[in-house]
């Protein structure tokens, strides 16, 4: 205790600033990741942190043994598994934006509509056999995706979507991500399914639903340009030919939103 209060009693004005300029730059990381599958890396090393210390309180030999040395391999790895996060951060403090100020996200108090607006657009672009492919974010983050389309922090509306695949444009080749209620990015590349299960009729937009839902939690809503077919990716698994009774169900089901009038009804996964 007197340790503790000769300790507090030197607290002055540099160890505040310390503690400050740490806080700050731990925050501009965190916000520099928030939004990417690097966070998911990030809660993976703090449980197995949590899991070592709670082995050498409790005196786990084996298990201290093991983690310790995994441990001291993540201090080699972290560079390798941070590289696009670490070369960002490089480049922001090189550019001087590092540390600026983050804008507040978009709440997500009418996800219902955002959901009344994909239904819309999905049954307009079905309709008018006009290809198109959502995708729809939910807990893992998919910055790195966003990062390679062009940003456009829109409102959600069936107008506005069907807008961005109408063929011949400039965005219409490519995904869109919604994030809440907002369009973050339109135009965005995602990574293809090498499941070779998959059948032969299913084109790159499917591929493409099936190849990000395969690694993150989104989902991801395919309108087939051919067949006017929806379909909807998730957990690499997809479910087709949806009517809206069932996109408007399933999708509200997914993201969780509390709804008097929401009814499950089975689907299949074909």
């Amino acid at each position: 205790m007197a340790d503790f209060l000769s300790q507090f009693q030197n607290f002055g004005l540099l160890s505040a600033i310390d503690i400050l300029v740490v806080a700050v730059v731990f925050y501009q990381f965190y916000m520099l990741i928030k939004r990417t599958r690097a966070v998911q890396l990030v809660k993976g090393v703090m449980v197995l942190l949590v899991v070592y210390l709670l082995a050498r309180y409790f005196q786990l030999k084996t298990i201290s043994w093991l983690l310790d040395k995994i441990l001291q391999m993540f201090v080699f790895a972290i560079p390798v598994v941070f590289q696009p996060e670490l070369r960002k951060a490089l480049e922001q403090l090189g550019r001087g934006s590092f540390f600026t100020r983050h804008p507040l996200v978009p709440g997500a108090d009418n996800l219902e509509q955002v959901v009344e607006e994909l239904v819309r657009c999905t049954q307009v672009l079905s309709k008018n056999r006009i290809g198109a492919l959502i995708v729809v974010e939910r807990k893992t983050g998919v910055q790195d995706f966003v990062e390679t389309g062009i940003k456009i922090d829109g409102v959600v509306s069936s107008e506005f979507l069907v807008n961005i695949f109408i063929p011949n444009t400039p965005l219409h080749d490519g995904a869109v991500i919604v994030r809440q209620d907002r369009v973050a990015a339109a135009g965005c590349f995602l990574p293809l399914s090498a499941n070779p299960n998959i059948q032969k009729e299913l084109g790159t937009r499917h591929r493409a639903a099936l190849g990000l839902t395969e690694i993150t939690d989104a989902l991801a809503i395919v309108v087939s340009e051919e067949t006017g077919a929806i379909s909807v990716g998730i957990d690499g698994a997809l479910t087709r030919f949806m009517d809206d009774k069932m996109l408007r169900e399933l999708l509200l089901r997914e993201l969780e939103i509390k709804s008097s009038s929401l009814s499950i009804i089975p689907f299949w996964r074909r």
